[in-house]
């Protein structure tokens, strides 16, 4: 306490100027409305840079959750989009039959947002880690995509991790179809270039011109038909008598993921019962 007292006597002469000061300000600004109006006006603005400059690093500090939130809407909205193209496609088909579909209380496809943790692209065989697991919802054989396009599929989920098969591995092959086409064909990577792969089996017949769309099928329990995959370069090679092979420009770009999104198809053990009683059906889970 001594030295609290010997500190403010020291100094008594700055605490009698600031109080002057103080004093003086107020009888200034109070007893003149032009001046007290400077005065609010001033201080509005000075208040107000400190609140955008405190504001600036608030939301700094959110981006990470802002960025989260962003990716939980557009997963919500792609789920719209494809659960929409699926009941379109149906009303499409019902004018070929005498009764009208009835609409479908469960939705077919819903997405969960994941964080890229870890990414291979220039190994032969290349796998991705992604932040969810079992306890998010996440079994193996789920497709995964991002907002470009697809980009593997879960060869094993942990409770909180999971191991992607990438595009970018030769033991991934990915039905796919040129759009506006039913013409479809199997996309293999051939283990060269991380932004081309190649769309095998596509019947000779195939009209087509560089810049075409592929997409997936649907011809499986894991992707939706209709997602994009990436655009036509060109012929590759005749790869047999009555088939193309095509190079195709990859939408996804594998050096820059970050947030991707797991398809949870609905309806897949009613198509998983279904393929299971085919003679000969295919359990590898990276064919899809």
């Amino acid at each position: 306490m001594k030295e609290l007292f010997d500190f403010i006597s020291r100094h008594s002469k700055w605490f009698v100027l600031v109080i002057y000061l103080v004093l003086s300000s107020i009888l200034l600004f109070n007893s003149d409305p032009y001046r007290h109006h400077l005065w609010l006006t001033s201080s509005s603005a000075v208040g107000g840079s400190i609140y955008s400059m405190g504001n600036s690093i608030t939301s700094y500090f959110n981006l990470r959750e802002t960025n989260d939130d962003l990716n939980r809407r557009n997963a919500e909205l792609e789920a719209q989009v494809v659960n929409l193209r699926e009941e379109l496609n149906r009303m499409r088909l019902s004018q070929y039959t005498d009764t009208m579909p009835t609409p479908d209380s469960v939705q077919h496809f819903n997405f969960i947002v994941a964080n890229v943790i870890n990414n291979s692209i220039h190994h032969p065989h290349n796998y991705i880690t992604i932040d969810k697991g079992t306890a998010d919802g996440v079994v193996a054989e789920l497709g995964v995509i991002d907002h470009s396009g697809v980009v593997g599929v879960v060869s094993v989920a942990g409770e909180h991790y999971s191991q992607v098969i990438s595009l970018l591995n030769p033991n991934f092959r990915l039905s796919c179809k040129i759009r506006n086409t039913e013409h479809f064909g199997s996309l293999v990577w051939d283990g060269v270039d991380p932004t081309v792969a190649l769309l095998e089996e596509l019947p000779r017949h195939t009209r087509f011109v560089c810049g075409d769309t592929v997409v997936t099928s649907g011809f499986s329990a894991v992707f939706p038909a209709g997602i994009p995959v990436g655009t036509i370069l060109d012929n590759a090679e005749n790869h047999k008598e009555n088939f193309f092979t095509l190079k195709v420009k990859l939408f996804a770009d594998f050096t820059r993921l970050s947030n991707v999104q797991v398809v949870i198809n609905n309806r897949r053990s009613q198509i998983m019962e279904v393929d299971s009683t085919r003679v000969g059906g295919d359990s590898n889970p990276a064919n899809r």
